[in-house]
């Protein structure tokens, strides 16, 4: 299994450990396959991304996929669209050993161990890429009512960077 990093910075050839918010240990961050696209955005971009999972009830799936063959959506702020538009990003890639899952909602794994990339891969077309892995790319002019909606619901979801976003 391969996993990921994403960073606006071209040229990172080593991985240090490093703690981020409150954490006790320093951790390299990485992301799995799946939830990859998620990070084909700057990385200060407010974003919310949701699925549905095996015990998502047929009214979420109606009120959040109902309009769409899609089975993933990504939505972003309106404040957000042209530095997507306009933006690249450095996908990085990794060998699974010595990483373990962190959060399996999310994707997230992690390893206490100085990495090296083996990869290193170019986007410059990021609404493309997110469309590609066929995700449908929401525009709102604030994703808090989004937010709100989703956390009473019974679907998977992921919300990056909420800090932020529009406060209504």
């Amino acid at each position: 299994m391969k996993l990921y990093h994403f960073s606006e910075e071209s040229n990172i050839q080593v991985f240090e450990p490093r703690k981020i918010y409150n954490q006790a240990e320093a951790k390299v961050w990485t992301i799995d396959a799946y939830h990859a696209p998620h990070y084909y955005f700057p990385r200060e971009c407010p974003r919310v991304c949701l699925w549905p999972k095996e015990d998502t009830t047929e009214d979420d799936l109606v009120k959040f996929f109902g309009m769409s063959k899609t089975k993933r959506i990504v939505a972003i702020e309106t404040g957000w669209y042209d530095r997507l538009k306009k933006g690249t990003i450095y996908k990085y890639t990794f060998d699974s050993e010595g990483f373990k899952l962190e959060e399996p909602n999310a994707g997230y794994y992690t390893t206490n161990l100085t990495v090296k990339p083996l990869s290193i891969e170019k986007i410059d077309d990021l609404i493309s890429a997110i469309l590609h892995e066929g995700i449908e790319l929401r525009v709102t002019p604030s994703l808090i009512p989004l937010k709100e909606r989703i956390l009473e619901s019974t679907v998977n979801f992921s919300m990056i960077r909420m800090r932020n976003a529009v406060q209504e």
